[in-house]
C-alpha cells in the first residue's frame, strides 16, 4: 500500500526513548520538589531564587515558632501517608484474590472456544490463512491481563506516594508565596502525570514485542491477546475508584456534618476526629484512583485502535510502524507534554492569586497547540500516503492527512469538554455564581439549582462528543474513533498533572489548619485549592469524554470479533438489551451513592460519640481517637466496593452466556449512551456546589460578601449542598466512565467464547 518515512528499526528505537525520557524528567521534577525539605532543621537546602528558599518567612515576620510548625506538618503528613498507604494495601489484597480468578476465568473461557486445541486454526477473518489456536490467545490473554492490572495498581499507588510525599512540602512552601506553594504542588502532579503515561506506553511496547516472538505474522491473535491489558488496566481501576471514592466521601461528609454544621468549628480543624481520615481520602480516590483510571482509559483506547488495524491493510502486510502509529502518539505527547510544563514551571511564574487558574488553563490550551503539530508530523512520517481500514467486513480507502483530522478532532473535542466543565464548575463564572446566591433562600434552592446546572452541562459536551464521533467514523470508521479517543488522551501526563494538583492543594490547606498555621497561609492554600477544584473537574470531563470515545471504538471491535453484520435496534433481542443497559448506571449509582451514606452514617455517630465523650475535645486540650475513624473509612470502603464492582464484572458475563452477543451489543450500547449523560452530569453538580461553598468561605466579591462568612445561614445551605454533592462529583460520577468502559473492553475480551457457545437461553427456546 505504499511505505513509511520513519522505519520499523526508528520506530522500535523511538517509542521506548520517549517513555524513558517521560520516566526521566518525572524523576527530576521529584527530585526538585524532594528539595523542600521537612524536618526540623533550620537551615533550608540552598538554590536559585525560583526554586529558592532565600526569601523571608510569613512565620518569622509575625514572631511565631517557626520550629514547632514544621514538625507539625512533619507528624500530620506521616498520619495521612501511613493511612492512605494501609488503607491501599488492604484493597490491592482483596483485588489481588479477584485478579487471580478472574485470570483463570479468562482462560477456562478463552481456551474452550476451540476445546483447548494446540493446533492451529484458520483465520477469523481470513479463513485462507492459518492463525495459532486458542489456546494460545486464552494464555497471552491472562498474561496480558495480568500486566494491565499490576501496571494499573502500581500507577495508582505510586501517585498517591507522590502526593502524600508533596502535601506538607506544599504547605511549608505557602509561607513564602503563593507561586512557591504552586510550583510544588504542579511538579508533584507532574511526576504522577508522566510516570503513569510513560509507564503505561513501555510496559504496552515491550508487552507487543515479547508476543510478537511467539505469534510471529499472526497478528490477528497477537493483538486480540493484546486487549487483555486494557481489561486489566480498568478492572483495578474500577475498585481503586469505587474503594477509594467510597473511603474520601464517607469521611467527608461525616466531617463536614458533624464538624462544621453541628460544632461550628473549620475545616480541617484538628479538633474534629474524621479531619485525618478525610485528608487520606483525598490521596486514595482522587489521587490513587484517577491515575488508574486514566491509565485504563489509555490502555483500552490503545488496545481498541491495535485490534482494529490488526485486520486492516496494516496488519495484512505487516506493516509495524504504521500498525503502532497509536503508541508513536502517546510517545510524541509525552514529548509534548513535557514542553508545555516547563510553560508552567519554568517560563512563566505565578506570582499572585488571580494568575493560579490561567497558569493551569494555559497548561491545556499550550499542550492541545503543540500536540496538533506532533500528531501532524507523525501522521506524516508513521502512515503510509493510503491504506485500507477495516470497516465491518469490508475494506475502506484512507488517506494519512484523514487520520490526522481524526485525532485532532479527539484533541481538540477534549479541550472543548474542559473549558466547558471549567465554565460550569468555577467560581469565577455565573454559573456557579448563582449557585451560591440561590443559597440565601436556605438549601433547596441550592439544590434544585444545582441539579440543574448539572443537566446543562452536559449539552455542550455531548455535541462535541457526537461531532467528533461522526468526522471519525466518516474519515476511518470504528479506527478513527480509535483513534480520537487516543487524541483526547494524548496529552494525559498534562492532564494527570492538572488533576493531581487538586488534592495535593486541598491536603496542604489541611495541614496548614491542623498545625495552626496564620490565616494569611490558609487563605493561600485555598486559593490554591479552588483552583484544584476546578482542575479537577475538568480532568473528570476529560476522562468521561474519553471513555465514551473509547467504548464506543470497543464496541465497534466486539461486534467484528463476535461476527455481527448489523446491530438492528428493532429486533427484540437487541432493544432489551438497550433497555437494561441503560439502566445499569442508575444500579450502579445507587450502589455507589447508598454505600457513601451508609459509610457516613457511622463516620457521623463516631465523630459525635468522640465529642461527647472525649473531655476537654473542644476546647482542644484533649486529643481525638483519629484511627477510628480512619478504620471505619477503611472497613466501609472495602466492604462496600465489591457488590458495584460485581455488578460491573459480572453483567457481560451472564448476558453474553445466557442471551448472546445481540443482546450484549444492545447493553453495551444503552450503558454508554446513558452512563456518560449521568457521569457528566453527576461530576458538574458536585463541582458547582463545591465552589458555590468556596466562593462564599473567601469572600472575595462584594456579592459574595453579601451571603457570608462562614458560618451564615448561606454559607450552612452551600455546605449541606457541597455535602450532598460529594458522593456525586467524587464517587459515583467518576466510576461511571469506568462502568461504560470495563463491560465494553470484557465483551471484547470474551468475544470468542460468546460467539461460539453463548446464548443459550435462545439455543434452548
Amino acid at each position: 500500500m505504499g511505505v513509511t518515512i520513519l522505519t520499523d528499526l526508528g520506530m522500535e528505537i523511538l517509542i521506548p526513548v520517549c517513555a524513558v525520557v517521560g520516566i526521566a524528567f518525572s524523576l527530576f521534577q521529584w527530585y526538585l520538589v524532594a528539595k523542600v525539605t521537612v524536618g526540623t532543621d533550620k537551615s533550608h537546602s540552598s538554590g536559585d531564587d525560583k526554586n529558592g528558599y532565600a526569601e523571608s518567612l510569613i512565620e518569622e515576620e509575625e514572631g511565631i515558632n517557626d520550629h514547632n510548625v514544621v514538625q507539625k506538618c512533619a507528624e500530620i503528613q506521616n498520619a495521612i501517608s501511613e493511612g492512605a498507604t494501609s488503607f491501599l494495601f488492604t484493597m490491592y489484597q482483596y483485588v489481588g484474590v479477584f485478579m487471580v480468578a478472574f485470570a483463570i476465568l479468562i482462560f477456562v473461557f478463552l481456551g474452550s472456544v476451540e476445546g483447548f486445541s494446540t493446533k492451529n486454526q484458520p483465520c477469523t477473518y481470513d479463513s485462507t490463512k492459518t492463525c495459532k489456536p486458542a489456546l494460545a490467545t486464552a494464555v497471552f490473554s491472562t498474561v496480558s491481563f495480568l500486566l494491565g492490572a499490576v501496571t494499573s495498581v502500581v500507577s495508582g499507588f505510586l501517585g498517591m506516594k507522590i502526593a502524600t510525599y508533596a502535601n506538607a512540602r506544599t504547605t511549608l512552601e505557602a509561607r513564602k508565596g503563593v507561586g512557591k506553594a504552586f510550583i510544588v504542588a504542579f511538579r508533584s502532579g507532574a511526576v504522577m502525570g508522566f510516570l503513569l503515561a510513560a509507564n503505561g506506553l513501555l510496559v504496552l511496547f515491550i508487552t507487543i514485542l515479547l508476543f510478537k516472538m511467539y505469534y510471529g505474522d499472526d497478528w490477528e491473535g497477537l493483538f486480540e491477546a493484546i486487549t487483555g491489558y486494557g481489561l486489566g488496566g480498568s478492572s483495578m481501576a474500577l475498585f481503586g475508584r469505587v474503594g477509594g471514592g467510597i473511603y474520601t466521601k464517607a469521611a467527608d461528609v461525616g466531617a463536614d456534618l458533624v464538624g462544621k454544621v453541628e460544632r461550628n468549628i473549620p475545616e480541617d480543624d484538628p479538633r474534629n476526629p474524621a479531619v485525618i481520615a478525610d485528608n487520606v481520602g483525598d490521596n486514595v480516590g482522587d489521587i490513587a484512583g484517577m491515575g488508574s483510571d486514566l491509565f485504563g482509559s489509555y490502555a483500552e483506547s490503545s488496545c481498541a485502535a491495535l485490534v482494529v488495524a490488526s485486520i486492516s491493510s496494516f496488519g495484512v502486510n505487516h506493516e509495524l510502524t504504521a500498525m503502532l502509529y497509536p503508541l508513536l502518539v502517546s510517545s510524541v505527547g509525552i514529548l509534548v507534554c513535557l514542553l508545555t510544563t516547563l510553560f508552567a514551571t519554568d517560563f512563566f511564574e505565578v506570582k499572585a492569586v488571580k494568575e493560579i487558574e490561567p497558569a493551569l488553563k494555559k497548561q491545556l490550551i499550550i499542550s492541545t497547540i503543540l500536540m496538533t503539530i506532533g500528531i501532524a508530523f507523525v501522521s506524516w512520517i508513521a502512515l503510509p500516503s493510503t491504506f485500507t481500514i477495516f470497516n465491518f467486513g469490508v475494506q475502506k480507502e484512507v488517506k494519512n492527512w484523514q487520520l490526522f483530522l481524526c485525532v485532532g478532532v479527539g484533541l481538540w473535542a477534549g479541550l472543548i469538554i474542559g473549558f466547558v466543565t471549567e465554565y460550569y464548575t468555577s467560581n469565577a463564572y455565573s454559573p456557579v455564581q448563582d449557585v451560591a446566591d440561590s443559597c440565601r433562600t436556605g438549601a433547596a434552592t441550592n439544590v434544585i439549582f444545582g441539579l440543574a446546572l448539572g443537566y446543562k452541562s452536559v449539552i455542550i459536551p455531548i455535541f462535541a462528543i457526537a461531532i467528533s464521533i461522526f468526522v471519525s467514523f466518516s474519515f476511518a470508521a470504528m479506527y478513527g474513533i480509535a483513534v480520537a479517543a487516543l487524541g483526547m488522551l494524548s496529552t494525559i501526563a498534562t492532564g494527570l498533572a492538572i488533576d493531581a494538583y487538586g488534592p495535593i492543594s486541598d491536603n496542604a490547606g489541611g495541614i496548614a489548619e491542623m498545625a495552626g498555621m496564620s490565616h494569611r497561609i490558609r487563605e493561600r492554600t485555598d486559593a490554591l485549592d479552588a483552583a484544584g477544584n476546578t482542575t479537577a473537574a475538568i480532568g473528570k470531563g476529560f476522562a468521561i469524554g474519553s471513555a465514551a470515545l473509547v467504548s464506543l471504538a470497543l464496541f465497534g471491535a466486539f461486534v467484528s470479533r463476535a461476527a455481527i453484520s448489523t446491530v438492528d435496534v428493532l429486533t427484540p433481542k437487541v432493544f432489551i438489551g438497550l433497555l437494561v443497559g441503560a439502566m445499569l448506571p442508575y444500579w450502579f449509582s445507587a450502589m455507589t451513592m447508598k454505600s457513601v451514606g451508609s459509610a457516613a452514617l457511622k463516620m457521623v455517630e463516631e465523630v459525635r460519640r468522640q465529642f461527647n465523650t472525649i473531655p476537654g475535645l473542644m476546647e482542644g486540650t484533649a486529643k481525638p481517637d483519629y484511627a477510628t475513624c480512619v478504620k471505619i473509612s477503611t472497613d466501609a470502603s472495602i466492604k462496600e466496593m465489591i457488590p458495584p464492582g460485581a455488578l460491573v464484572m459480572l453483567t457481560p458475563l451472564i448476558v453474553g452466556i445466557l442471551f448472546g452477543v445481540e443482546t450484549l451489543s444492545g447493553v453495551l450500547a444503552g450503558s454508554l449512551v446513558s452512563g456518560v449523560q449521568i457521569a457528566i452530569s453527576a461530576s458538574n453538580t458536585g463541582g458547582a456546589w463545591d465552589n458555590a461553598k468556596k466562593y462564599i468561605e473567601a469572600g472575595a466579591s462584594e456579592h459574595a460578601r453579601t451571603l457570608g462568612p462562614k458560618g451564615s445561614d448561606a454559607h450552612k445551605a452551600a455546605v449541606i449542598g457541597d455535602t450532598v454533592g460529594d458522593p456525586l462529583k467524587d464517587t459515583s460520577g467518576p466510576s461511571l466512565n469506568i462502568l461504560i468502559k470495563l463491560m465494553a473492553v470484557e465483551s471484547l475480551v470474551f468475544a470468542p467464547f460468546f460467539a461460539t457457545h453463548g446464548g443459550l437461553l435462545f439455543k434452548l427456546f
